[in-house]
């Protein structure tokens, strides 16, 4: 039974006094691949350095909005040519977000859309965040070329209502462990919404920790462990009332239609 985390952030430095026994615990848990998506200039490197030692990461690239106050003038240039030097990349995280304190949106937008034209141009997958600007992102989908292949919107919470709009346009959707928490029994929910070939699972480690109750493995300062991923397959599937088996298989299959060009 092969796993994938279609979303962690194995590169952070939060994880680094840990990262081989991290990677290995991994291994053992079954995963057999992870999207593991930049952020900012100064981590790219460190997300294409994972690429190179473990055959499981599939790098991804990307200007998070947080990130956008403090680009440098020729990161889109940096960027493209990352991507381009290396045939298995993928584009992300990107995308907007109107939720964090006194973080501007201002060129919010013209980062995500530049991005976006790349990996359209590239045909890459990309990885979009969002917060609190879901009616904006689907208005700029529906207006803006995307990649051929598609896009995850990773950790959804845009409502049931987007969910079609959004797969017509090329959406995949991922849901994370942390949405096992009581508190996110409506996001968790939207699982039943999500049409079976577009549904993914992620971990978003070192962040979003599912309850500690259920983390079958550790890391001190609460930080997310991404082989919990076991976790929240096994959680989706009691929830859909099917197999784990059977639900890996499906989500094998999705990810391997999203990410087939560089998993």
């Amino acid at each position: 039974m092969n796993l994938y985390d279609a979303h962690n952030h194995l590169q952070d430095v939060r994880l680094a006094p840990w990262l081989t026994d991290v990677h290995d615990a991994c291994v053992q848990a079954g995963i057999s691949g992870m999207v593991v998506n930049g952020t900012h200039e100064d981590d790219w490197s460190r997300v294409l350095d994972l690429g190179r030692l473990y055959p499981e990461v599939i790098p991804s690239l990307g200007l998070h909005p947080w990130w956008v106050p403090q680009r440098s003038p020729r990161w889109l240039e940096s960027l493209g040519k990352l991507v381009r030097d290396t045939p298995r990349c993928a584009l992300g995280e990107i995308g907007l977000d109107r939720w964090k304190p006194d973080l501007p949106y201002d060129g919010q937008e013209d980062v995500f859309l530049a991005q976006l034209q790349l990996a359209a141009e590239l045909n890459r997958p990309v990885s979009i965040h969002c917060l609190k600007a879901w009616g904006r992102l689907l208005e700029l989908l529906e207006n803006h070329d995307s990649p051929a292949c598609g896009f995850l919107l990773h950790s959804y919470a845009g409502g049931e209502a987007l969910i079609d709009p959004l797969a017509r346009l090329g959406g995949y959707f991922s849901l994370p462990g942390a949405y096992l928490r009581e508190q996110k029994d409506r996001a968790w929910a939207l699982i039943h919404a999500i049409p079976p070939d577009r549904l993914l699972l992620e971990t978003d480690a070192p962040d979003q920790a599912l309850p500690s109750a259920r983390a079958r493995y550790s890391l001190p300062d609460r930080l997310n462990h991404p082989a919990n991923l076991a976790v929240v397959y096994a959680a989706a599937a009691e929830t859909l009332k099917v197999s784990v088996e059977a639900l890996a298989g499906q989500l094998a299959q999705n990810i391997h239609r999203l990410f087939g060009g560089i998993i």
